[in-house]
């Protein structure tokens, strides 16, 4: 076996049986009558800066003439 062969045989291997990737997902919303099609809202998530993310749409879209509602964590308020 070369080391192309080596390389190419380790990109082949499946990461224990898991498919990575959004198909499975999709397949699951479609068997539930894709709920999340109606749904309005946005979920921010992450690490850093949910917060200003947040209060910075929150303000765009009210701007807009949308209606908007924002749920933070009390703790961005007072701690």
């Amino acid at each position: 076996m070369t080391y192309a062969e080596a390389i190419q045989y380790l990109l082949d291997l499946s990461l224990f049986g898991s498919k990575f990737g959004l198909e499975n997902p999709r397949r699951l919303a479609a068997l539930a009558d894709s709920p999340h099609d109606r749904l309005h809202f946005i979920h921010v998530a992450g690490t850093n800066g949910k917060g200003s993310v947040c209060a910075m749409l929150e303000s765009i879209y009210r701007e807009a003439g949308l209606r908007t509602g924002l749920f933070t964590s009390p703790h961005l308020v007072s701690f």
